[in-house]
């Protein structure tokens, strides 16, 4: 599967535009405008080039030009309103290069050349990004050019931040960006349930043996592990945005046993669920 190319609808001939994202599954694309999307309640798993990675609340993340990506919320549920992230797309042409030369820019300029490859910044960044990201829904005129500027200062001025492929866009492998996208979406709608590696191991059209070491080799980690981490992250979405008991939760999320949920929830997110809970009760 090639990489669907896009084209962003800007409003009015303005060169960037804001917009909410719902959860509905995404699919793999590039464009050739610069994005720039803050996840603010949902969570599901985010691929960008040849990186595979579970988000959460308040995931930041800055996509260049022609860099294949995609994103994938988790199951829709009725306390789910379908708002979850706000992503902004602009044109590099937009800023200009005779700004993007100038001394006072040499930051973003880094930031710009960096997004090649994708960058994921720490939900303390997001909290702080959420602010201008709003206005841009909303805003006209230069407020909402001093709304961008303001994000991208954010963005430049963060002191932690990670670059997430590999390769740079001119670099992405169409193939296995292809099968961790059809794996990804599988994953997303089955969770709940059990899945053996050799049910999967169809989607990605691959043995058992073959797909674990693609698996391993291409996102780092093993695919039960991704599995357990996906269900450890909806179990997260559902302490905090719902008042079903734990021992609900542990099954609404495909866990086998209490102590399995137990174990993998503390691997994942360092804490007891009940403690994770009280935390956002507080």
């Amino acid at each position: 599967m090639i990489p669907e190319i896009i084209s962003i609808r800007h409003d009015e001939g303005s060169g960037f535009r804001a917009e909410w994202v719902d959860n509905e599954s995404s699919f793999l694309h590039l464009h050739p405008e610069y994005e720039i999307v803050l996840n603010i309640t949902g969570n599901g798993t985010r691929v960008a080039g040849d990186s595979v990675e579970i988000f959460d609340r308040y995931d930041l993340v800055i996509y260049g030009p022609d860099l294949n990506h995609f994103w994938n919320f988790y199951r829709k549920d009725e306390h789910d309103n379908g708002r979850h992230a706000i992503m902004v797309h602009f044109r590099r042409d937009s800023l200009g290069e005779p700004l993007l030369s100038q001394f006072e820019t040499s930051e973003l300029r880094r930031l710009l050349d960096d997004s090649t490859r994708g960058i994921a910044f720490p939900a303390e960044t997001g909290m702080a990004a959420e602010e201008p990201m709003r206005c841009l829904l909303t805003e006209t005129g230069m407020k909402k050019m001093v709304s961008l500027f303001s994000l991208l200062e954010i963005l430049c001025s963060a002191g932690r931040f990670k670059l997430l492929s590999g390769e740079s866009s001119a670099g992405s492998r169409d193939m296995t960006d292809s099968r961790l996208t059809a794996v990804c979406s599988f994953v997303r709608e089955n969770f709940f349930r059990p899945i053996p590696v050799k049910e999967v191991a169809v989607v990605a059209k691959m043995s058992p043996h073959s797909f674990s070491r693609f698996f391993s080799r291409s996102t780092g980690s093993g695919f039960v592990d991704y599995v357990n981490q996906v269900r450890s992250n909806k179990a997260c979405y559902l302490l905090r945005e719902t008042d079903h008991q734990i021992n609900e939760i542990v099954f609404e999320c495909g866990f086998a046993t209490v102590s399995n949920f137990n174990k993998q929830f503390r691997k994942h997110t360092g804490m007891s669920a009940r403690d994770y809970r009280a935390q956002y009760r507080n």
